[in-house]
């Protein structure tokens, strides 16, 4: 079953020729020629993008609110954390292809134990990359705090 949301916001976007074209949100904030990646058997052009370039800048900063909203709940600070996001591509083994993804947060003004603690609040109830990713996409969550 699906969660139902009140939505708040809605971006839209439109992509052209898939992988090997182009994509440009409605408002042109975000404006990328896009090109398979060599290493995926694709031209592997210069100054492209690919969808999970733009699904880790999405989720790096998603998460990156989410963690700073699960602070402030704490009456902490983690504004300035930085949120490293790696998301592979690569075939799955019932068919077609599939994406894993490491979410790398550092914050040294947090104790270890702290943000480790508000990492895992983050991914577990609040960011809504996580909560769409889970059960779906292998997720792992490294934190490292003071």
């Amino acid at each position: 079953m699906v969660d139902a949301i009140k939505p708040l916001y809605t971006a839209h976007g439109t992509a052209i020729g898939g992988r090997n074209g182009h994509t440009r949100s409605d408002d042109g904030i975000v404006d990328v020629d896009l090109s398979v990646p060599k290493e995926m058997g694709g031209p592997g052009k210069p100054n492209t993008g690919t969808p999970e370039h733009l699904f880790a800048a999405g989720y790096a900063a998603c998460f990156g609110g989410a963690l700073d909203y699960v602070a402030k709940q704490h009456k902490k600070d983690a504004s300035k954390a930085t949120v490293k996001c790696a998301v592979s591509i690569g075939p799955r083994e019932k068919g077609g292809f599939g994406l894993a993804v490491v979410l790398d947060v550092t914050d040294a003004s947090l104790p270890q134990s702290e943000l480790q603690s508000f990492v895992d609040e983050a991914h577990e109830k609040i960011c809504p990359y996580s909560h769409a990713t889970r059960g779906n996409v292998d997720v792992k969550v490294v934190a490292h705090g003071a």
